[in-house]
């Protein structure tokens, strides 16, 4: 026999996500924007990259705002999981806006290397090296809390490609020392430096992406449940145990051992039971079916 439940709490988490989605929007369209006024008085490759990356990253809150909204839709008798893998493909695109932005920062270094021009204005340069700092991990650290806290394997992602553009903020900060200096070449070296910087987030980011993407789930998260599986009164064994991952909720299917004296309903009542460990176990599951079947009698 079999035992199935639905919750209904992934609309607070999908308001959760797109609450940081905008709020770290607003914040990195700020950055960008004091960047870019500076850029026009500097006229730094190294901070021209860092100002294209804040700008992709900001544009990254669309594709996942889109996503979240989807994943909020009912099920439907084609879609019976509902909409929540438009989350994962939110996912390889945010992977494709990285992608992006590292080759053209690369672009940009590798030309400024070939032609060089002078940089003006080092202290407005240093100052958007630390603007652009603060700004991107302080939304890096919201976005991360709130992706971990609902399960959502892209808005951690998006986290920590904005943690990347943090760091790569003090390649701009270096590239106004160098200019102080009188070393031209300082720019553009900090402006690849950025790229490769933007490249390994890349594969990162594309590391948690693909394995949502395969179903990979965290091997502590599958302890946990089927912990909780055996700690249910009636459950003899358990055989089988499967979690999967839709965007950031959780499902399970589970096999269970149980007395094969049991009637039908006490069966169920075990397999209910053996549902709400499940619950407590794992916050993000919003679904989960518990087969029982007769185990072996004690010798």
């Amino acid at each position: 026999m079999g035992h199935g439940h639905g919750h209904t709490h992934t609309l607070p988490s999908s308001k959760r996500g797109l609450r940081a989605l905008w709020v770290s929007f607003a914040a990195l369209a700020a950055t960008a924007l004091v960047q870019a006024l500076l850029l026009g008085v500097t006229g730094s490759v190294a901070l021209l990259g860092d100002t294209l990356h804040n700008v992709t990253d900001a544009l990254t809150a669309v594709p996942l705002g889109i996503a979240f909204l989807l994943g909020r839709r009912a099920a439907t008798r084609r879609f019976t999981y509902g909409l929540g893998r438009a989350e994962d493909l939110a996912g390889l695109v945010i992977l494709a806006v990285i992608a992006g932005s590292a080759v053209l920062a690369g672009w940009q270094a590798i030309d400024r290397l070939l032609s060089p021009r002078p940089v003006t204005g080092v202290l407005w340069l240093a100052l958007a090296g630390v603007v652009g700092f603060g700004g991107n991990e302080a939304v890096a650290r919201y976005r991360i809390r709130v992706g971990r806290e609902i399960g959502s394997a892209a808005l951690v992602a998006d986290g920590l490609h904005a943690r990347t553009d943090g760091f790569t903020s003090l390649a701009v900060v270096a590239a106004a020392g160098g200019a102080a200096l009188g070393w031209s070449w300082v720019d553009p070296v900090a402006g690849l430096a950025i790229a490769v910087a933007i490249g390994w987030v890349l594969v990162g980011a594309a590391r948690e992406v693909f394995g949502r993407l395969l179903d990979a789930v965290d091997p502590k998260l599958v302890d946990d449940a089927e912990a909780a599986l055996r700690s249910t009164s009636g459950v003899r064994a358990v055989d089988r145990l499967r979690l999967r991952w839709i965007g950031h909720r959780v499902t399970a299917e589970a096999t269970v051992a149980v007395d094969p004296e049991l009637t039908l309903a006490a069966a169920h009542d075990i397999a209910h039971d053996a549902e709400h460990a499940l619950r407590h176990a794992v916050p993000q599951l919003v679904d989960a079916t518990i087969h029982a079947h007769p185990g072996q009698s004690p010798p």
